[in-house]
């Protein structure tokens, strides 16, 4: 459970706030939820007061739900935020990874706004011990846990955070927005195909779309480097990536240090062979088997007759995440899996945690991708292009990723998004994608990040105003550059001007 004693510093813009009256902080003045499936187990409230934030002091009531679905054996957590000035509004926070709910930071951030917010722990705690609670016995998945982390805790959460809201307030609520960004994005998108109902807006950043897919694709730059017997180290992956960004930086017209079109930089890694490089104290030169590397990393997952499982990093992507290496003194280097991906193939395609996925020959590797995308797209990987009952239920949703995603192939959104345009050429009207060159995931990189996205969906939710771009920044050389972001397929193309000024690049 938080702890109301502890005391958060952070930094969020305050929207507009609706004074609202709220009942006391207590359980008499709660009701008990009702959830179909569901039973509770116990309900508690807590005041918590003056916790601090620039320019304001944010009081609000801790609520605490644990509940189970009958039969299943589970024990899940929900915690909801309620302010005492609310501004009507109602917001679903998504987490990260393995953990299903939301940072501590990133609750703060909506009851700060005024939000009456709700998160849930989707029946297991956050953990690096994975195996902890995907496995009940060797060889058996806990298929009731994996499907609360995918999508039915998401569900929950909303209905009984939305009966204790209304019921703490004494009146409706008037807006229910998604936020949430990686596992948070994917499961906005699980709300959307799944509970289209559930919220009038959506943002899904970064989203972890085709799950069944991609987590098992996060593996091969590690077997890549496995087979071809040379882990670069990352002084020579980013010397390689450097010399990417210099060759395709200028395609949009600004040399900037980003890659804004991706898909006409035909930059090939092994024309950087012999490149010298510094890192500290270090120096060297890019090798033959670090670019071919890179080459097959770029190229994505492929089968043993080379046809194409799953996207790759585009040109100017980070690898120190996927293609993780640690070097020892003699200059030897190893592999460092990505721990959510080495998790997948142990625990819930091999479903032995001692299995190791360097050994997998490429028979074996091509059924690993296929069981996993035969078990578990149902379940988890929110890969339905079919938005419509999201769209008869009035819902509008923004996604935006970053082109240097380090960890979620940026391609594999835009797979997706192509997907809901060609199934319906209008979706436009009410969901709305847009490319992030040079950031990272989430956030980070060299390139503009989204300034308020939120704020935008809320003015095209509530007011009609239709996010032609999405307002971001960035920081070069210690001067604050004002961009705006695209909607796809549009690319921002430099014109003329300061291009510290949004008014420098056009849309084309």
């Amino acid at each position: 459970m938080l702890r109301p004693s502890l005391q958060w510093i952070f930094d969020v813009t305050l929207l507009t706030r609706v004074a609202a009256t709220a009942n006391k902080c207590c359980i008499d003045s709660l009701p008990i939820p009702t959830l179909f499936g569901g039973s509770i187990l116990s309900i508690d409230a807590v005041q918590v007061d003056n916790s601090t934030a620039p320019s304001s002091s944010i009081d609000f009531c801790n609520v605490s739900i644990d509940y189970t679905h009958p039969g299943q054996n589970d024990r899940i957590h929900i915690s909801l935020w309620l302010p005492n000035t609310w501004n009507g509004r109602f917001q679903g926070v998504g987490g990260g990874g393995w953990i299903t709910n939301a940072t501590v930071e990133d609750m703060i951030s909506a009851v700060s706004q005024g939000y009456a917010a709700v998160t849930t722990d989707g029946g297991h705690t956050a953990t690096t011990n994975t195996s902890s609670w995907a496995m009940l016995s060797p060889g058996n998945i806990n298929m009731y846990l994996l499907q609360d982390f995918a999508s039915v805790s998401l569900n929950d959460m909303t209905v009984i955070g939305k009966q204790l809201t209304e019921a703490y307030y004494g009146r409706p609520i008037l807006r229910s927005y998604w936020n949430g960004c990686s596992t948070g994005g994917r499961q906005g998108l699980m709300m959307a195909q799944r509970y289209p109902d559930a919220y009038d807006g959506i943002l899904a950043i970064s989203p972890a779309i085709n799950w069944a897919k991609f987590i098992v694709a996060e593996f091969w730059p590690q077997r890549v480097m496995h087979e071809m017997g040379y882990f670069p180290s990352q002084c020579e992956f980013s010397a390689i990536t450097a010399a990417a960004v210099e060759a395709c930086d200028e395609l949009d017209g600004l040399r900037d240090g980003v890659i804004e079109m991706i898909g006409l930089c035909d930059f090939d890694p092994r024309s950087a062979v012999g490149k010298a490089y510094t890192c500290g104290d270090a120096t060297g030169n890019v090798t033959q088997e670090a670019a071919d590397v890179v080459h097959s990393i770029w190229a994505g997952a492929r089968g043993a007759d080379g046809r194409f499982q799953w996207y790759g990093f585009p040109p100017g992507a980070p690898l120190n995440a996927l293609a993780n290496t640690t070097c020892s003194s003699n200059g030897t280097c190893t592999g460092v899996p990505f721990a959510i991906s080495k998790d997948w193939h142990q625990l819930f395609l091999r479903k032995d945690p001692s299995f190791d996925p360097y050994t997998m020959t490429q028979a074996q590797w091509d059924a690993a991708f296929h069981s996993s995308v035969n078990q578990y797209t149902s379940i988890i990987s929110t890969s339905d292009p079919d938005l419509t009952q999201f769209k008869k239920a009035g819902g509008k949703m923004i996604t935006w990723h970053g082109m240097a995603d380090e960890l979620i192939f940026y391609n594999g959104t835009v797979d997706y998004y192509e997907h809901v345009l060609e199934m319906d050429p209008g979706a436009r009207d009410y969901y709305r994608f847009y490319a992030a060159p040079g950031v990272g995931h989430c956030h980070g990189g060299v390139g503009a990040v989204p300034t308020d996205p939120l704020a935008q969906l809320v003015r095209w939710v509530e007011e009609g105003e239709v996010p032609t771009t999405l307002d971001a920044n960035r920081t070069v050389e210690g001067k604050r550059w004002k961009q705006a972001l695209c909607v796809y397929p549009s690319s921002s193309r430099y014109v003329s001007g300061d291009p510290a000024l949004a008014s420098s690049f056009r849309c084309l």
